[in-house]
């Protein structure tokens, strides 16, 4: 089923090895444990064979080469130890999702829907919110999404550590009951040694090597130990390079020793047949390793279930719809996220607002004439001069004010979004997800909240402090600032390593908003063009400013401002806005295109 050839992984710079040539290979249609002391590599080992990290040597999936995780969509499922599912969502809409990413379909997806929650035994607890299960019950719901796939293998990455004896007993028991009855083959990496006698082929790892690959049987002849506990003592007693020499010397004596590789009608090699090469101290076990080819099941078992079809993925449309659907119906149940949301959604504007209350002076009623013929006539023209610089750079500090409120929401919208859930998609990626389809619904997603964001704020803030211009073109100016904001900031969370950093990188980002815009300000020449056309925050502002072109508000505000120079029109501040947002895609498209470590 699967087997690797010479498999080497290295640290990043190569100095260290971690796994160091290793040959190995998984007996089908049965229960494979992996197994060995902390830190000896065995989840190192199993990534690398599946093509989820970097490493050289050949990998093979049913005799078909491995060479990239695409070639697992389908065939090989992946269940961590720790269930990569939205809590806010139920069990059976958890299934439901994955099902509607991975088949198209629909009587399949209702066959396998009723085929999961019967073998998972979840079925009772369709309604249950997952963030409401159980620690085996999560095992459990992390296992059903797998079947889903109905994929021959699973690899499952201790998914039984960290529970009672009950419970692993019982997510041990269903392993074993869909080998047994379903002809699946599962890769279990095991820390508990005690549960070996479930197991069917046994794999120990020591030191970033394969030293031993049998049944219990054998295990216990060939090391010498009468009890399975006592294996990592034992291990420590030699060096790595004694086991790897130790093994390499019996599987040269047994050239058959993986009978299924072979001839269908070959019977197993007997041990017996090669007694030297069995290290000193053990003897050949009582019978041959199998008593089986390669189309019979393990002792115990019926026979292996015929492959199933291939079953065509949903395009990309139905994914794009799926994951959109699912991320409304997470905002909705976030109540934290939805309610922080709402608060700076509805909050901000009034913030604008409360500024706006010492007095935008109704510029359309000041005197616009400084004729002047006499000191009085003077003292008016200053008083009115006065005035109309109070309400310029008012007006001017009211809507950058909007501005930086709106990007601040762009980092909420963005920042976290794919980053806070990159686990979850590269686990996804391996179903057969398209990259496309999960970037176009994270980018729709942000683009609505921002777009209303950027509305209500440009509509609320205009009809209280009566702001003159288009409606129309101020409130697409404020409506680009946010949605520009929001893709920006999610091209930080698909190229950070973590939420936490983008995070922290959006925010900065705003906070450089004021300085760098060269509106409050003065910079240099050279400076300020340098970062302009960057910075988000100067094109909705000049954007809405000159959209008041002829106004009176305008004329003051432009007779005074010392960094008036230039302000974009409407049009070209929302073509730099597109063209920021744009960019940002091509971002998000490579950081999604980019494959992480699970």
């Amino acid at each position: 089923m699967l087997r690797c050839e010479h498999l080497t992984v290295r640290t990043p710079g190569g100095e260290t090895t971690i796994l160091s040539d290793v040959d190995a290979e998984f007996r089908p249609n049965c229960l494979n444990a992996v197994i060995g002391p902390s830190g000896c590599g065995k989840t190192t080992l199993v990534k690398a064979m599946l093509r989820l990290i970097p490493s050289t040597g050949d990998s093979f999936l049913e005799g078909r080469p491995l060479r990239t995780p695409d070639d697992l969509a389908g065939r090989v499922g992946f269940a961590q130890q720790f269930t990569n599912a939205f809590p806010q969502l139920t069990v059976g809409e958890t299934f439901r999702a994955a099902l509607n990413l991975t088949v198209a379909d629909r009587a399949e997806k209702e066959r396998r829907m009723a085929s999961v929650l019967a073998a998972t035994g979840l079925g009772p607890h369709t309604e249950k919110r997952v963030g409401a299960l159980s620690g085996g019950q999560l095992r459990r719901l992390g296992l059903g999404v797998e079947l889903t796939l109905d994929p021959a293998c699973m690899v499952c990455d201790e998914v039984t550590s960290g529970l009672d004896p009950n419970s692993e007993a019982q997510i041990l028991d269903l392993l074993r009951d869909l080998s047994a009855t379903r002809g699946k083959t599962f890769l279990c990496i095991i820390h508990n040694l005690a549960t070996m006698d479930k197991f069917d082929w046994i794999t120990v790892v020591f030191q970033g090597s394969v030293i031993f690959q049998g049944e219990l049987a054998l295990l216990h002849q060939y090391f010498g130990i009468e009890e399975i506990l006592r294996l990592y003592d034992f291990l420590h007693t030699q060096t790595a390079d004694f086991w790897r020499e130790r093994w390499g010397t019996f599987l040269a004596a047994n050239p058959g020793y993986y009978f299924w590789r072979e001839n269908a009608a070959a019977q197993a090699p007997s041990h017996a047949d090669a007694p030297q090469a069995l290290p000193e101290g053990t003897s050949p076990p009582s019978r041959p390793h199998g008593e089986a080819d390669a189309a019979t099941a393990p002792a115990g078992k019926s026979a292996p279930a015929a492959a199933p079809a291939p079953i065509a993925l949903p395009g990309l449309a139905s994914q794009f719809l799926t994951l959109l659907k699912r991320r409304f119906l997470l905002f909705s149940r976030d109540t934290g996220y939805f309610l922080l949301t709402l608060a700076i959604t509805f909050g901000f504007p009034v913030i604008v607002v409360i500024f706006a209350f010492n007095g935008l002076p109704d510029v359309r009623t000041v005197p616009m004439d400084r004729v002047v013929a006499s000191l009085d006539a003077f003292q008016e023209a200053m008083r009115i001069q006065i005035s109309r610089g109070q309400a310029g750079a008012l007006a001017s500090g009211l809507v950058m004010f909007q501005v930086i409120l709106l990007t601040l929401m762009g980092a909420n919208n963005g920042g976290r979004e794919i980053a806070a859930e990159r686990s979850l998609y590269e686990k996804e990626r391996l179903t057969g997800l398209r990259p496309l389809a999960y970037v176009l619904s994270k980018i729709v997603f942000v683009s609505v909240i921002a777009c209303f964001q950027g509305a209500w704020m440009a509509g609320f803030v205009k009809t209280i402090c009566l702001f003159p211009g288009p409606w129309d073109s101020q409130l697409l100016t404020m409506m680009g600032v946010c949605v520009s904001m929001s893709i920006v900031c999610l091209g930080f969370s698909a190229t950070m390593q973590s939420s936490e950093k983008a995070s922290l990188l959006s925010i900065y980002l705003v906070g450089f908003q004021i300085p760098l815009s060269g509106v409050v300000l003065a910079l240099p020449d050279a400076l300020t063009w340098l970062c302009r056309p960057f910075i988000n925050a100067y094109w909705g502002w000049a954007g809405f400013m000159s959209s008041m072109q002829g106004e009176r508000i305008y004329s003051a505000f432009t007779e005074n401002n010392l960094f008036g120079r230039f302000i974009a029109t409407p049009g070209m501040a929302n073509f730099v806005l597109i063209a920021q947002a744009a960019i940002a895609i091509v971002v998000i498209l490579i950081g999604c295109t980019h494959r992480r470590p699970l």
